[in-house]
């Protein structure tokens, strides 16, 4: 079976540096931070107090009152991303096959709002007996974006969500390539949303000791690779790309942005939380990526690595890259634009996977923000082109994105620029 060309002809995001994709990128490549206090709930009594979340969102732009209250901010969120990435595109719905348009949109957690406020308030009023929202299990569930979206614009394709943790939006990238190169749909929105930025998610993130406590400087938390790293900043938002299949992208005239080429998928088979100390499921995880693409570690220029600013994280992820790239991995350039975005857990690979695109795209790396010192650990090699921050012009023809979630869960996926 010959196997379909996949290509990318849209992209949509809404997250901490910006509501669309031109104020996300612009942010991006000029090194912004999106960490600040948080606002959605009130944080005093927490260890950590900030984190990224997004601005201004005005879900009234997008539903009417009536239909924003049956959605969970997360599925709000993914609805949002969707819109721009379909306007983006400049696909005609009322002339493409609806049964061949599918969505495939992440969620690590999902409505973890409407958890929190549902059980709650049953708490709280326990004395009056069982009481929920009707839309309660629907609104929550992780699934449920893709189903709205589905449903807004009458797409009868492959139809799902995936939960790998941090990897989750990543994986539904993956699959909707497979899909299609498969022959099984001609357009799959892919993605993933996040809202997690809520008593439960920063409580529980901290109980793990997993977050940044430097509530003195929320901008300059997130600092992946540096000596002073403390953990990861809380994120939230969206990502969604249009993968099409080349031939049908042709036919309607899209503007075709990039090639996806390769992914691969791996686990640690390790520990719970904490990535494999000698890097094992990300190498295997980008060497899987490279072969499925067809492409040699010279092939790549750039790389956006998961990169959380934990200090265990980090040190597996670099000496990972030199093991796999050998001598390439000090030509190609490496940064983490988590120390922007903070992580946005299941739409971390989404949103990464976006930069990767307009690198692709646009000959740029954007940096890794709040560098200060290196550690003194020898698996994190200076002589890598950490592009630290300060974005960085240079050609870039193919670029690998990596997301590893708790559970062991890591994939990567890599795009190319369009050659015909």
């Amino acid at each position: 079976m010959e196997l379909k060309r996949v290509v990318v002809t849209g992209l949509g995001a809404l997250t901490p540096l910006g509501n669309t994709i031109p104020e996300f990128w612009n942010s991006i490549i000029h090194g912004v931070s999106g960490a600040g206090p948080i606002t959605h709930f009130d944080a005093s009594a927490f260890k950590t107090q900030f984190a990224c979340e997004v601005k201004d969102f005005d879900p009234l732009k997008y539903f009417d009152r009536k239909e924003a209250r049956k959605l969970d901010i997360y599925a709000q969120y993914a609805i949002a991303a969707a819109q721009e990435t379909i306007e983006s595109s400049g696909v005609d719905l009322e002339s493409i096959d609806k049964d061949e348009v599918g969505v495939i949109f992440a969620a690590g957690i999902g409505g973890i709002t409407t958890f929190e406020q549902e059980v709650g308030n049953y708490y709280q009023h326990i004395e009056d007996g069982p009481r929920f929202n009707p839309f309660f299990i629907p609104k929550m569930i992780s699934d449920i974006a893709a189903g709205q979206i589905s449903i807004m614009y009458g797409f009868r394709g492959p139809n799902y969500s995936t939960a790998s943790a941090c990897a989750s939006s990543t994986n539904a990238i993956i699959d909707a390539f497979t899909h299609i190169r498969m022959g099984r749909a001609n357009i799959i929105l892919a993605g993933g949303s996040e809202a997690a930025i809520t008593p439960g998610g920063v409580g529980g993130f901290n109980a793990l000791t997993a977050l940044s406590t430097r509530n003195d400087d929320p901008a300059g938390a997130s600092r992946p690779f540096s000596k002073s790293r403390d953990g990861f900043v809380m994120g939230e938002g969206a990502g969604c790309l249009m993968l099409e299949e080349l031939e049908h992208a042709l036919a309607r005239g899209a503007n075709i942005l990039c090639e996806v080429v390769g992914g691969g998928m791996s686990a640690d088979a390790y520990h719970l939380t904490a990535t494999h100390p000698d890097g094992l499921g990300a190498k295997l995880v980008m060497n899987r990526a490279l072969k499925d693409a067809g492409m040699t570690p010279e092939d790549i220029d750039y790389i956006n690595v998961h990169g959380t600013s934990t200090p265990v994280g980090d040190i597996s992820e670099a000496k990972a890259i030199k093991e796999v790239f050998g001598e390439h991995a000090y030509k190609l350039n490496i940064s983490s634009t988590k120390s922007m975005t903070g992580h946005l857990l299941g739409a971390a690979g989404a949103v990464e996977a976006i930069v990767s695109v307009l690198s692709v795209v646009n000959d740029i790396v954007p940096p890794t923000i709040n560098f200060t010192e290196g550690d003194e650990d020898p698996d994190i090699d200076y002589n890598l082109n950490f592009t630290f921050n300060k974005a960085q012009k240079r050609t870039v023809n193919a670029a690998l994105s990596n997301t590893f979630g708790f559970g062991g869960h890591n994939a990567s996926l890599i795009v190319k620029k369009f050659i015909r």
